[in-house]
């Protein structure tokens, strides 16, 4: 790709999940386009992840319809490298027209002609349409009740890499969906002291009854849900693949050594303070978790399936001390901890496509990623269509409809574009008058 225009159908922004997936199906439709990832193909998956990542649904579940795991058996879980290497690999399968290493800097409609003007690190692109494929996971969110404290190193769970890298002491994981779960229980494995601080959650059951949660939510219609049940909005899921992959029980992780705290909701002169609500919201995971079990049991009855009674799963352990005592604070310097983990989620970052996509709060507004703005789609958000679109199989259901509406619109500008459209074209009120 030189540094001068060059002129596209479309434009793929992002080389993720979501970009080789609307990629493959540009491509089986034969429409021209170019794919542009300012990193590497699934960069996030290589450098945005800690060390010991798995993916957190097996390796028959989240995956591309056409390719399988090189390394991992369909019930593991793979590693991260793999699968960056499992994207890569995909790509290559349909010589994905990806160029790596371009950012795109900014992009405008045109004025009295179609398409865009992409602005790149590279040059200029004119493309008649541009799929957003950039995912979620853009700027990571440290809120501003974070300390002013140099004494305490502060990083985003998109930093973090290993147990090494901290200074000596304890640490404060803040948020409890799977990556804070996830990273408090490795550095407690590790032999640091860790507090772990447990906002609303969702916990699924890892498997139950012999059949991952994955394969549950898929029969139960879960996956295909359109709309977000209300107040749902800010509750994390608590799932892991790690260690061959375990059902995620906080008491458990209390056993183990990490102390339980609500929701970290201030900090004063080196003091952090948390929510009354710990018993509460593990409580409340315990009802999501229960109520699976309970879907999955009636769905089993129903349809006849033979598979083996767990009883077991029902048994809740008793509440740990840290949940019936809780600490409503915490003076970090006396607790020895010298570092606060931030397991506390990402924002989303169009500043460079200005154009009117977007709602009063600024969040892309579109119908199952077709944008309000004519020519513009997303792909990979949560809740695209449906609860799966943020997954790997969910994200390339999606982008064959995006596909499919890019070549339902291709096909009219193509009659436009026909001698037979201007065959058509209304006659004057001279001409009719003279007939």
């Amino acid at each position: 790709m030189t540094a001068e225009t060059t002129s596209i159908d479309t434009l793929v922004v992002g080389a993720g999940q979501a970009g080789v997936a609307m990629s493959e199906h540009l491509s089986r439709h034969g429409v021209p386009h170019l794919v542009l990832e300012r990193a590497r193909i699934a960069e996030r998956w290589r450098t945005g992840r800690w060390d010991s990542l798995v993916a957190n649904g097996p390796a028959w579940h989240d995956r591309f319809p056409n390719l399988e795991f090189a390394q991992t058996a369909p019930d593991d879980f793979a590693p991260k490298e793999e699968i960056a290497d499992y994207f890569v690999a995909y790509a290559e399968k349909f010589d994905a027209p990806i160029r790596t290493g371009v950012e795109v800097k900014k992009v405008v409609r045109n004025t009295g002609r179609p398409g865009f003007t992409v602005e790149t690190s590279n040059g200029v692109i004119e493309a008649k349409r541009v799929v957003v494929a950039t995912g979620p996971f853009q700027k990571p969110v440290i809120p501003p009740i974070a300390p002013q404290d140099a004494s305490l190193t502060q990083i985003h769970s998109a930093d973090y890499r290993n147990p090494q890298q901290l200074p000596a002491g304890g640490v404060l994981v803040v948020g409890a969906g799977s990556s804070g779960v996830q990273i408090a229980d490795e550095l407690q494995r590790a032999g640091r002291r860790v507090y772990l601080s447990v906002g609303a959650h969702d916990r699924p059951p890892r498997a139950y009854r012999g059949r991952d949660f994955c394969w549950w939510l898929g029969v139960l219609g879960e996956w295909d849900a359109e709309v977000m049940k209300p107040g749902r909005e800010h509750v994390t899921i608590a799932v892991s693949g790690a260690r061959g992959g375990q059902t995620v029980d906080f008491r458990r992780l209390a056993h183990q050594g990490i102390t339980l705290v609500g929701l970290t909701k201030a900090f004063e002169s080196g003091v952090a303070r948390f929510n009354d609500d710990l018993a509460e919201n593990i409580a409340r995971g315990d009802q999501n978790y229960l109520s699976l079990l309970d879907a999955a049991d009636m769905y089993a009855a129903r349809n006849g399936l033979d598979l083996p009674a767990e009883p077991e799963a029902r048994m809740i352990p008793p509440d740990p001390d840290c949940v019936t005592n809780p600490l409503l604070e915490l003076n970090l310097a006396q607790a020895g901890v010298s570092s606060i983990i931030w397991a506390t989620g990402y924002a989303t970052d169009f500043s460079w496509l200005q154009v009117d996509a977007f709602d009063e709060n600024g969040k892309p507004k579109h119908q199952r990623g077709v944008s309000k703005e004519p020519g513009v789609y997303f792909l990979g958000l949560p809740w695209l269509s449906r609860r799966g679109s943020a997954f790997i199989w969910g994200v390339w259901h999606d982008a064959k409809h995006v596909a499919d509406h890019i070549l339902t619109q291709r096909k009219y500008q193509a009659y436009y574009d026909s001698p037979h459209s201007h065959a058509r074209e209304p006659r004057s009120e001279e001409s009719t008058q003279a007939h």
